[in-house]
């Protein structure tokens, strides 16, 4: 092969490489104190898109997208996109204090999500169970630690 052609192709498989990045990686900027002290507002987080299919585990900080009116559940105000730890998930036992559910297991397809500073946070103690569809991601690490 030709140094020309190796560059080249070199260039198409970094290229294939950034595109499949894009399709599971993304940055979200964290907004809010309510995942204090772990994360913190301005802070860059690197999440993992979730496919269908892939479960999120409890203990996971996850990106939950905002529904509106008329979709099940209405996250109030800020940005599309929310960040919160999945606290319990399906088949997990309601944590205590969440009686109110109606539910003695997180049923399938929902999960319980929590704010790391309960005193700053709007979740699941103001929404209830959310639908694990509103999940479009899991945060891998900040980035800016």
């Amino acid at each position: 092969m030709t140094p020309a052609l190796l560059v080249l192709l070199a260039s198409a498989l970094g290229g294939v490489v950034v595109m499949a990045a894009r399709r599971t990686l993304r940055v979200v900027e964290v907004q809010g104190e309510s995942m204090e002290p772990g994360l913190w507002p301005g802070d860059q987080v690197l999440v993992r898109r979730l496919r269908p299919g892939r479960q999120v585990r409890r203990g996971d900080i996850v990106v939950i997208s905002r529904v509106g009116p008329g979709e099940g559940v209405a996250l109030d105000g800020g940005t599309n996109l929310v960040i919160k730890r999945a606290a319990a998930v399906a088949g997990d036992p309601i944590p205590p204090g969440f009686e109110a559910l109606g539910e003695t297991r997180v049923p399938p397809g929902r999960l319980l999500v929590l704010g790391d500073n309960p005193s700053r946070s709007t979740d699941s103690r103001q929404w209830g169970l959310l639908p694990e569809s509103r999940i479009t991601g899991v945060v891998l690490r900040r980035l800016n630690a």
